[in-house]
């Protein structure tokens, strides 16, 4: 039997009850109401549930709530496969970007003129996780496609500027697109809910409180700045302690430095920090990990 009936009679049947033990007499009422169901069926279960909730004066917000959250459930069942096959496609340009960087960084410009048509092969998933994630026509969904678009949008235009630049072997411009390129992508996994887990910890200074900065060996920023390539730690700001490589000094942002910061959770988060809290590891040091990915 349909779920709506189910829950209508219950709910009709409850009412009685009620009317009854408070001494109010209402049978042709519920009877009137009755009628109405079955002359609109076209009704959608949620209004058929607040109907008669409203009509018989009863409270009842948590089964309603709960018949609806199971039906939903099993309708979106598909839908949201659908979109965690999306999220798995979209993660997987990280990985791409990966071997983009190592390509990049050693200067096999043979094997970084062919990234471009593997990227833009990536346009008709991102869009359809965009439109699928976020469907419906309230503000919220509204507002986040406009800012996947706009990230997706900086994204292939970054790509561009890289294809140009590998066209005339710039490798300075050529770090320049791949770190805007980088940027906008961990922007868009960010705005879409795309990271696999949620790091709840606003900033990791608390935990060097008391702690001297001797302890973390690294060279003077001042002195002996960072340059692409190199690995770095950040040794102020929200995630001080943590490590990366420097990809990229954006032009326009001489202040900042974009950092990919080092495999958290399955995952490479970009940070654009300032100059002076980013500062050259100091001893031996394994190589970024992007430098072990066999070619394939």
């Amino acid at each position: 039997m349909n779920l709506s009936i189910v829950v209508f009679f219950t709910l009709m049947s409850l009412s009685c009850s009620f009317l009854q033990a408070g001494g109010i007499k209402s049978s042709s009422f519920l009877v009137s109401q009755a009628t109405t169901f079955n002359q609109e069926n076209e009704l959608s279960r949620r209004n058929i549930l607040f109907r008669s909730l409203s009509a018989t004066i009863i409270v009842l917000p948590q089964l309603a709530e709960n018949a609806l959250a199971d039906d939903s459930k099993r309708v979106n069942t598909s839908n949201n496969k659908r979109i965690g096959g999306l999220a798995s496609k979209i993660r997987s340009i990280s990985n791409i970007m990966d071997e983009l960087q190592r390509d990049l960084m050693q200067e096999r410009w043979d094997l970084v003129e062919k990234y471009p048509v593997e990227l833009r092969s990536f346009v008709p998933v991102l869009t359809k996780y965009t439109d699928s994630a976020f469907p419906s026509d309230m503000p919220a969904d509204k507002g986040l496609r406009v800012s996947l678009r706009y990230e997706v949008g900086r994204f292939f235009a970054g790509l561009e500027r890289l294809k140009q630049a590998t066209n005339r072997k710039a490798l300075s411009e050529a770090y320049t697109a791949y770190s805007d390129m980088s940027i906008h992508f961990d922007r868009y996994m960010r705005v879409g809910g795309i990271y696999t887990y949620y790091d709840d910890i606003v900033s990791l200074e608390p935990y060097y409180k008391g702690i001297s900065d001797d302890t973390l060996i690294f060279a003077n920023p001042t002195k002996d700045p960072p340059e692409v390539r190199d690995l770095v730690i950040l040794i102020k700001g929200p995630d001080k302690g943590r490590t990366g490589i420097v990809i990229g000094i954006l032009p326009n942002d001489k202040d900042n430095f974009v950092v990919k910061l080092d495999r958290y959770k399955g995952m490479r988060e970009i940070r654009v920090v300032q100059n002076k809290w980013v500062a050259k590891r100091l001893g031996e040091q394994d190589p970024d990990e992007v430098f072990t990915i066999p070619r394939k």
